[in-house]
């Protein structure tokens, strides 16, 4: 009872901490003076979404471009600071505003009065039409939203086409996914029969992929929930004002429709010519590199703690023991998924510099330290006592005991848990592409987006962890294998 008690006020105090924290931070609007002290515009968007924001290889480097992006340079330039670009999964685009990792969220955003509850808005900048992406062998069948009776249609997670879907097509089942690129695999491979996208963005994966199609189903809309929007924290007045400075310049110039657009559009024409998997070969590299780079720290680290919270759980100390319980529980007890977004979201709203990559490696590092705990302590209970009883007989203090008899034994009864804890890692570590970090999984995202290719990216992900894993899992049988040996 007492560690359960522990563990509810535990979870009270992170959450406390968390409110009182938004609370401070809204008593004031200093966030204009804020952006041009610090001398960088952080912008947070989900670069699946052409024309509005996509990436594009330029040098072996990934760039970021589409009439959003341009709407930000201008923005940024008007402040007189440089532009930061957060690539995220979409639905986590206003947690990552609300707690301030972005100054603000530019991702074709239609600004519904739900997302007014918590977010303050900008002017639309760019208005356009609800449409619907379908495969072009149903062009015959799907005419309208009543010819959709009974399918299923993919939406984008927290988008306002999601909730069309849900609220004038009840007799459809809805499938939301955070990306996009996903739900034109769906579409694809038939797990879904249309999919509810904005009419620029449905027109551009159709320009792209011959065997898709556009119509627009004739959705009810709210003309004042339409048109995109750029959000901001709640009470930053004197950054919403700034922005609309900016937008009322692009509109008066009409620099949407004369340079962003056309622009977007000669980017989304060269990334169909080069949509080959050999021309994203550094996205790849540069995925594995980081993969690579967080399983290896978080494995440092995941042993290092798994060791001392083993040897705590095992003490005689009640209070090391309790803390020891509670911590391995906890961590056991929660998704890896939520544990990333804490640390970034959570603990990141405190401090504010910490980097998506350095908060990825803390949550896979205290996440693997539990398991390794678990797994080091029952290597350490499975030596006979018999063994301690002797070492201490022959004048061993229980340190030299631990140290000389039951750990060698103890690591060599659980190093294929080990290895296969260290082998899981690789794969875990896929999970903090969800806050931008550039793994593996986050790099095969921005190929999907770049070359409207679904299937063949995944695949090349697929080769690519495999071999990652079956190398390391030769590495460790070898180890393995000398000390049986021995």
């Amino acid at each position: 009872m007492k560690i359960k008690k522990l563990l509810v006020l535990l979870a009270f105090f992170m959450l406390g901490t968390l409110i009182s924290f938004g609370h401070v931070q809204a008593a004031s609007d200093n966030y204009l003076n804020q952006v041009k002290q610090k001398g960088t515009l952080v912008v947070g968007t989900s670069a699946d979404y052409p024309p509005y924001e996509f990436t594009v290889k330029t040098s072996g480097k990934t760039d970021y471009v589409g009439l959003d992006i341009d709407i930000a340079k201008k923005f940024a330039k008007d402040l007189g600071v440089k532009l930061e670009v957060k690539n995220m999964d979409f639905d986590s685009l206003l947690v990552a505003l609300e707690t301030h990792k972005v100054d603000m969220v530019i991702a074709g955003m239609n600004p519904t009065p739900e997302r007014k509850k918590s977010v303050d808005f900008s002017n639309i900048y760019y208005r356009g039409n609800q449409y619907m992406l379908i495969n072009k062998k149903d062009a015959a069948k799907y005419k309208n939203i009543h010819s959709f009776k009974g399918a299923t249609i993919g939406a984008q997670t927290g988008s306002l086409q999601y909730q069309l879907v849900k609220d004038q097509m009840k007799g459809n089942s809805i499938k939301g996914l955070a990306k996009l690129n996903d739900l034109v695999i769906a579409l694809q491979s038939g797990k879904v029969n249309a999919v509810a996208m904005e009419e620029a963005t449905a027109k551009a994966f159709a320009e792209n992929n011959s065997s898709l199609k556009v119509i627009n189903p004739k959705f009810d809309v709210d003309s004042t929930q339409t048109g995109s929007a750029i959000g901001f924290p709640k009470g930053a007045t004197s950054l919403v004002n700034a922005a609309n400075k900016t937008i009322s310049q692009i509109k008066k110039q009409n620099l949407i429709n004369k340079e962003y657009i056309p622009e977007a559009g000669k980017y989304m024409t060269s990334n169909s010519k080069k949509s080959t998997m050999l021309n994203y070969w550094t996205y790849f590299a540069k995925g594995i590199e980081y993969t690579l780079l967080i399983t290896a720290v978080s494995v440092f680290f995941g042993f290092l703690l798994g060791t001392i919270f083993a040897l705590m759980r095992l003490s005689r100390v009640k209070i090391f023991h309790l803390i020891a319980v509670c911590y391995i529980e906890f961590v056991r007890g929660t998704p890896l998924m939520v544990q990333v977004m804490f640390v970034y979201f959570g603990i990141g709203a405190i401090i504010q510099s910490l980097p998506a990559l350095v908060a990825g490696i803390i949550a896979v590092s205290l996440n693997s330290g539990a398991y390794v705990a678990e797994i080091i302590r029952s290597g350490i209970q499975s030596i006979p006592v018999g063994q301690t009883e002797a070492a201490r007989s022959l004048g061993m203090s229980q340190r030299e005991t631990y140290r000389f008899v039951v750990i060698p034994q103890a690591l060599k009864n659980i190093w294929p848990a080990l290895g296969n804890e260290f082998i899981t890692l690789i794969k875990e570590s896929s999970i903090v592409s969800i806050i931008g970090v550039g793994d593996l999984m986050y790099q095969m995202q921005l190929v999907q987006a770049a070359t409207y290719k679904g299937v063949l990216p995944i695949f090349v992900a697929m080769v690519l962890y495999f071999i990652m894993t079956f190398g390391l899992s030769n590495v460790l049988g070898h180890f393995e294998r000398k000390m049986k040996h021995a």
